[in-house]
């Protein structure tokens, strides 16, 4: 009997032994399931005009005040939270939805509004420079404007840095690929010409001229035309001309931008066609060769810079050749 009982007490105990090691090994399973690391987000540094800013890689809350970056974010698929929606490009109008916060207007930020959102990313151009500490007490900010002096690099620069922050790298390499392509097509055909171009922004009866070098310059400088008159003055809104200067320089093309068409109007209706196409005008070469071209202003006043109005400005000027 004591050799049975001792014999049962052996049994007990082992599966007391058994059971307090399973326990121990389901808790440690546990422990370990519970300490399991979770992913970091990754943050980048992102050098710019106006300094350096960290950013949270795929930020979900972004502020948009540029409107040629807009127009990249939405060619790679990436949400935006609020933009300006006065003077939306009529090609991005489905950002005008009052499910996107509207934050005021791109020279008249509504900081209050901003706030309210609590955004992870700010992106500005050059009419909000001058607020940029304000907008960085606020969030994270970049400012993604083209250096007109450098077109395509700053605008290729500014593609490349949206793919990096939401890790669409190889979709904007695509894009550019592509752009690239017909940019080439185009300025081989437009250096080889002996004719010469005069790019001019109409507004409210006035015309500014611009050159290489100069905010529409991308003309002369990337696509190739050669100036009518390569000494026209560089800065952001233009040398103020008059029509005679037009009929003196006598291009063979001539290129023009209605702002009153996006700003005054705001309808994207072109108003300059009678202004421009005047008794002086009609004697030069542009006008009797049925060479004055009217371009889109949304995309070379409004949101230059973006990989939807680059696309489209090449294949504007393109078509003017034929």
């Amino acid at each position: 009997m004591k050799k049975f009982l001792a014999l049962v007490g052996i049994v007990i105990a082992m599966m007391v032994i058994a059971a307090c090691g399973a326990d121990k090994t389901e808790d440690t399973e546990n422990k370990g399931a519970k300490e399991e690391p979770q992913a970091e987000t990754k943050t980048l540094t992102i050098k710019h005009e106006l300094g350096e800013t960290e950013v949270d890689q795929n930020p979900e809350k972004v502020v948009v005040f540029d409107f040629g970056s807009l127009d990249t974010l939405d060619k790679l698929g990436i949400e935006v939270a609020a933009i300006p929606q006065n003077n939306v490009p009529k090609y991005l109008e489905k950002y005008e939805d009052e499910k996107y916060a509207n934050v005021g207007s791109l020279k008249e930020p509504d900081f209050e509004k901003i706030n309210e959102i609590k955004p992870d990313l700010i992106i500005i151009s050059g009419r909000q420079s001058d607020m940029y500490k304000e907008f960085t007490e606020i969030a994270p900010t970049i400012f993604l404007g083209v250096d007109t002096e450098r077109y395509m690099e700053s605008f290729e620069e500014n593609v490349k840095t949206i793919g990096e922050i939401f890790n669409k790298d190889k979709e904007a390499e695509e894009q550019l690929t592509a752009i690239n392509k017909d940019i080439e097509k185009l300025h081989g055909e437009a250096s080889g010409l002996d004719e010469k171009a005069l790019i001019v922004l109409a507004n409210e009866g006035k015309v500014s001229a611009y050159g290489p070098s100069s905010r529409f310059g991308i003309i002369h400088d990337v696509f190739g035309f050669a100036p009518a008159d390569p000494g026209i003055e560089v800065s952001t809104h233009g040398q103020s001309v008059s029509f005679e200067y037009i009929l003196e320089q006598d291009p063979d093309f001539l290129f023009v931008i209605d702002r009153g068409a996006v700003v005054a109007s705001g309808d994207g209706q072109s108003a300059a066609k009678d202004v421009i196409e005047n008794d002086l005008v009609k004697g030069t070469k542009a006008y009797k060769n049925g060479k004055i071209v009217y371009l889109d202003p949304d995309f070379w006043y409004l949101s230059g810079g973006g990989l939807e109005s680059v696309s489209e400005m090449v294949k504007e000027v393109e078509g003017s050749l034929k």
